[in-house]
């Protein structure tokens, strides 16, 4: 258990500073780089998502005996339970982030949205609509709700992929066979 814990806790960082460095950068502080900033987090997210699990599951794997097998439902596990926890993990860093650190970053994103729908040419009555509901959706517990269930089901894709790489058969000797 403490190797998903402290992999899950790894990416949860990851993500954070990810974060900072957007924010320090100045992506997340005007409507015309968060479209930017969002493709970075998004690219950043997948390679550290990746890599992190990859490097968890090693590390489970190398914590049981070769004699004991490391299959793939044993390798998908621990990427799940790497996941599970940088989900809960991620919710804490994420109000940490928007709570404390960018405060402003929620209005900005609600700024970029009707930029996009202007563009577009949304009336003014559906906007409105749509940016109550888009605030709704923003609301702390709700982000928390569906950040959890976002990480945990795409870092479940992930491991099943990873899984099928990283499995490993049980080895019933470790000594190779001898010649007769």
């Amino acid at each position: 258990m403490k190797t998903p814990l402290i992999y899950g806790l790894y990416m949860a960082l990851a993500g954070l500073l990810l974060n900072l460095g957007l924010y320090f950068a100045g992506f997340h502080s005007e409507v015309e780089k968060l479209g930017t900033a969002q493709t970075i987090s998004t690219i950043g997210g997948i390679v550290f998502g990746v890599g992190l699990l990859v490097l968890g599951v090693k590390a489970r794997r190398a914590e049981i005996p070769a004699t004991e097998d490391f299959g793939y439902g044993r390798a998908l596990w621990a990427g799940v339970q790497i996941g599970i926890f940088a989900s809960i993990f991620g919710v804490i860093t994420n109000f940490l982030y928007m709570g404390v650190i960018n405060r402003g970053l929620k209005e900005l994103m609600v700024q970029a949205q009707i930029a996009k729908w202007e563009a577009l040419g949304m009336s003014s009555d559906r906007m409105e609509q749509a940016e109550k509901m888009m605030r709704t959706m923003m609301n702390p517990a709700l982000q928390a709700v569906f950040g959890l269930i976002f990480g945990i089901v795409i870092c479940s894709i992930i491991a099943l992929i990873v899984a099928a790489f990283l499995k490993r058969p049980a080895s019933d000797n470790l000594t190779p066979p001898v010649a007769a």
